[in-house]
């Protein structure tokens, strides 16, 4: 007789301690390995998860090659429909879109000297370049002060594919304050009061080939130059 009662009280338990253990993961929820993930400003407006019952049509604005070239005129609509062909999720106005959201992102950080935020976006000898500017920055006692206050524009100057990588140079017309301060805050140069119009050429690369979707930013000049 004690021992039914000792094997009721065992199943008893463990049912408590089922129930205790789906109530912790419906409040703690699962670990899926992508917490900690920066987000892809390439990534077509970051769209969140689909859900299991969702089926995910083609982009719809994907355009064709003659629609290409009828939308983005000169010298590179050719390249952008090369592009297309190697890589047929690329969609122009997708990447002008996370374009822009790079071109934020690199800016505020490079201008606050936040390196882990710079080289995921960066190829690695742009990200050189722009880590010892940052370290010498700091070196001197100068902090940077960037205010980006509009994108008027980003336009297509060039667009190849080169082997198996897309490469696609814009010009960014923005409207910026910059001012450099030294160690006492005094401003050695620029103006924190003026908004001026700032031109970067700038060009992005990926694999076509590769299954990482980023694109990097591997050169950057002025008109000038």
């Amino acid at each position: 007789m004690n021992d039914g009662f000792q094997f009721i009280d065992i199943i008893f338990f463990a049912m408590v301690a089922a129930f205790l253990v789906l109530r912790l993961r419906s409040v703690l929820g699962r670990r899926t390995g992508h917490e900690r993930q920066r987000p892809d400003p390439f990534a077509r407006g970051q769209q969140a998860p689909a859900k299991d019952n969702v089926v995910e049509l083609p982009d719809r604005r994907r355009q064709t090659g003659d629609a290409v070239a009828a939308t983005y005129g000169g010298p590179a609509a050719a390249g952008l429909t090369q592009i297309q062909i190697a890589d047929p999720s690329f969609s122009p106005e997708g990447f002008l879109e996370g374009a822009r959201a790079a071109f934020g992102m690199i800016v505020g950080a490079y201008a606050a000297g936040d390196t882990e935020v710079l080289r995921p976006l960066l190829e690695d000898q742009v990200f050189a370049n722009f880590e010892a500017a940052v370290q010498a920055r700091k070196a001197a006692g100068e902090t940077l002060q960037t205010e980006l206050v509009s994108i008027k524009s980003v336009d297509f100057e060039e667009a190849k594919i080169d082997g198996r990588n897309a490469v696609v140079t814009l010009k960014f017309v923005s409207e910026q304050i910059n001012a450099v301060r030294d160690a006492n805050g005094e401003v050695i140069e620029g103006d924190p009061t003026r908004i001026a119009e700032v031109i970067d050429i700038w060009t992005f690369s990926r694999d076509t080939r590769s299954r990482d979707p980023n694109w990097f930013l591997v050169a950057t000049r002025s008109p000038e130059d």
